[in-house]
């Protein structure tokens, strides 16, 4: 008998849903959430396994890996459309989760998601942890101006170097202030020396990926941005199409239509939040403080007919296609040619 098979994965246990034809359920079980203890309790069934799907989530990448290594088909499902259809059911639980995930498999009404990298895994990983540091120090100057501004202490507009000088002006006449900023203000230049190494880090890795050079050869594209695309895309061979980056990413309009009504709005925001953020951080500076390129002349002309705010959502949209192109093209950017039809 040819079954699917649908997990609900928890951080302790997952919820196994064996489906078979016409979508009864032929049996349900229960496992560890360790890759080792899914393949012991998948292996156990006697039937022949169509496919195992689990949607996309913390541990998804790394349980799947275990099971495809063990020769399982497996399918990772995007959570958008997971969430959507397993709403409508009136009892939520794990088991009725993972029944609602195999009748999804069975049915092919899901989107499939990429099982990144172990490397992409790892450059985002480090992205992330950068990102936590710049947010923890943010945090703490906030925290700071809202301490000294309860006296009546306004710490203004103070550059980097200043920082710390201009608190400790503040509050030398204050011994009890003193001490509270100069906790916050050696937790700050921790956070900070930490952010540096991890700052020379992404430095290295950057310089010494041939993919990422390529990529900061475009205007507005550091090694922030280029390590952002390369570990979200991961594998350029699976768009068809250069243009289809645009959707994945999120930033192509959302289109409501029924009968005569047909609505364009504003973009969809589906899929990688910090890569639509990269993208959109690097058409900023290419449109305003980047060399002058038919990238950033198509993007003023754009502004000028429909607006600054759609220009650089739609040359947020253009880069991420560019960059794609040039990574399966394997040439730099091109400052003066005109861009392809196909961009």
């Amino acid at each position: 008998m040819n079954v699917f098979i649908g997990l609900d994965v928890s951080l302790a246990s997952t919820a196994i849903c064996v489906l078979g034809p016409q979508g009864r359920i032929v049996e349900e079980l229960q496992a560890e959430s360790e890759p080792e203890a899914l393949v012991r309790a998948i292996a156990s069934l006697s039937y022949s396994i169509d496919a195992i799907g689990l949607e996309a989530g913390p541990l998804s990448q790394w349980l799947s890996k275990g099971m495809e290594e063990a020769g399982f088909d497996v399918v990772m499902m995007e959570t958008r459309l997971v969430k959507a259809a397993l709403k409508a059911m009136p009892i939520k639980t794990d088991r009725r989760d993972a029944q609602g995930i195999a009748r999804l498999l069975q049915m092919g009404w899901y989107r499939p998601v990429h099982r990144k990298s172990v490397s992409s895994q790892e450059i985002r990983a480090l992205l992330s942890a950068r990102k936590s540091i710049q947010q923890a120090i943010i945090n703490l100057e906030l925290s700071m101006r809202g301490v000294l501004r309860n006296f009546g202490l306004k710490l203004g507009h103070v550059t980097r170097i200043r920082y710390e000088a201009r608190v400790r002006e503040l509050v030398e006449q204050n011994e009890i202030l003193s001490a509270s900023t100069e906790a916050l203000l050696r937790a700050r230049a921790q956070l900070r020396v930490e952010l540096a190494e991890l700052d020379a880090k992404i430095a290295d890795l950057a310089k010494q990926d041939d993919v990422c050079r390529l990529m900061m050869t475009m205007p507005g594209v550091g090694r922030i941005v280029a390590l952002t695309v390369k570990a979200a895309i991961d594998d350029p061979t699976r768009f068809v199409r250069s243009k289809d980056v645009g959707p994945w990413v999120g930033l192509t309009p959302r289109r409501t239509q029924s009968g005569e009504m047909d609505i364009v709005g504003q973009i969809t925001r589906a899929g990688d939040r910090a890569l639509r953020t990269a993208l959109y951080q690097a058409a900023m500076i290419l449109m305003h403080r980047g060399s002058p390129n038919w990238l950033q002349a198509w993007a003023l002309r754009v502004a000028h007919r429909r607006g600054s705010k759609r220009a650089l959502i739609a040359l947020a949209r253009r880069i991420g296609v560019v960059l794609h192109r040039m990574w399966r093209d394997g040439t730099p950017f091109r400052h003066a040619q005109s861009c392809p039809a196909t961009v």
